[in-house]
C-alpha cells in the first residue's frame, strides 16, 4: 500500500471515537501502523476493527502515568520506535465559575493538562529523531466563553506546550505542532446533554456560531492532522493550525 505514512508508527490517544478515531482511521488508510487509547475497553475493540490494518487498542486513561507508561512499553515491543504521536485525549466538563467544582476542576486538568504533558515527556525515549508530535487544543483556547473558564484555560496550556516542547526538542529534530478544532460533530454533545434531541439542539447552535454555519466533521480534522504528521508539514515547527470554520478569523 502506497501513502504518505508509509511504515511510520503512529500513535493516537483517545482513538476510540471523534477525531481520534478518524485520524487513527486515516492514518491507518496512508500506511502508518497505528495504535490508539481509549479509557472504554468496548469502545476501544469497536474502534481497532473499525480502523483495520493491523491497529492495535492499548487501553489506558492520559490521567494515569502508571498507563502511560504501560503504553509506550507495549508500542516498543510490538512495533518498535515512534513516528507520529497525536496527544488527542481530552476532557470536555463546562461549568459555570460559580459551580465548578474541585472534582471537575481536576478532571479537566489532569486530563487535558497533565495528561498532555506526560504523554509527550514519557514518549521521548521511544521516538525517533525527526518525529512528528501533534498536540490537540480547542479554538476556545483564545476566546473567553460563558462556562468554559477552567476547559479553555487547559486548551490554552496545550498550545504553550508546543511552544516550549519545540524549543527543547530542537537537537533531535522532533517538530511539536498545535491542531486546534472549532466544534466537531463528534459524541461530545450527548455527554453534556441529557438527551438525543437535546444534544443535537446544542450542536446545530454551536455550528451558528461558527461563520460558515455548521460544525465541522471528524474527517476534515483528520486531514488536517495528516498534513501536521507527514512530511508535508516540515517547515512547521511550535506552530498552531487553526481548523475551526472561521471562528478565530472572523
Amino acid at each position: 500500500m502506497s501513502g504518505k505514512l508509509n511504515n511510520r508508527v503512529a500513535v493516537v490517544t483517545g482513538g476510540s471515537g471523534g477525531i481520534g478515531l478518524a485520524t487513527a482511521k486515516l492514518f491507518a488508510e496512508q500506511g502508518a501502523r497505528v495504535v490508539i487509547t481509549g479509557r472504554n475497553v468496548n469502545s476501544l475493540n469497536k474502534a481497532v476493527a473499525g480502523i483495520g490494518n493491523g491497529a492495535i487498542g492499548v487501553q489506558g486513561d492520559v490521567g494515569s502515568l502508571q498507563d502511560i507508561d504501560r503504553l509506550y512499553k507495549t508500542v516498543a515491543q510490538k512495533l518498535g520506535n515512534i513516528d507520529i504521536l497525536v496527544a488527542n485525549a481530552a476532557a470536555y466538563v463546562v461549568g459555570p465559575l460559580t459551580g465548578f467544582t474541585e472534582e471537575m476542576f481536576d478532571k479537566v486538568s489532569d486530563i487535558n493538562f497533565k495528561g498532555a504533558f506526560f504523554t509527550v515527556q514519557k514518549a521521548l525515549p521511544y521516538l525517533n529523531d525527526g518525529a512528528s508530535i501533534i498536540l490537540v487544543s480547542s479554538t476556545a483556547n483564545e476566546k473567553g466563553i460563558p462556562n468554559h473558564a477552567v476547559y479553555s484555560a487547559s486548551k490554552a496550556a496545550v498550545r504553550s506546550l508546543a511552544r516550549s516542547f519545540s524549543a527543547e526538542l530542537l537537537d533531535r529534530k522532533i517538530r511539536v505542532n498545535v491542531l486546534t478544532p472549532g466544534p466537531v460533530d463528534t459524541d461530545i454533545f450527548e455527554t453534556i446533554t441529557s438527551s438525543k434531541e437535546e444534544a443535537e439542539a446544542v450542536k446545530a447552535s454551536m455550528g451558528q456560531f461558527a461563520p460558515v454555519k455548521r460544525v465541522g466533521t471528524p474527517l476534515e480534522l483528520a486531514e488536517a492532522a495528516l498534513f501536521l504528521a507527514s512530511d508535508a508539514s516540515a517547515y512547521m515547527i511550535g506552530s498552531e493550525l487553526v481548523v475551526d470554520g472561521g471562528i478565530r478569523a472572523l
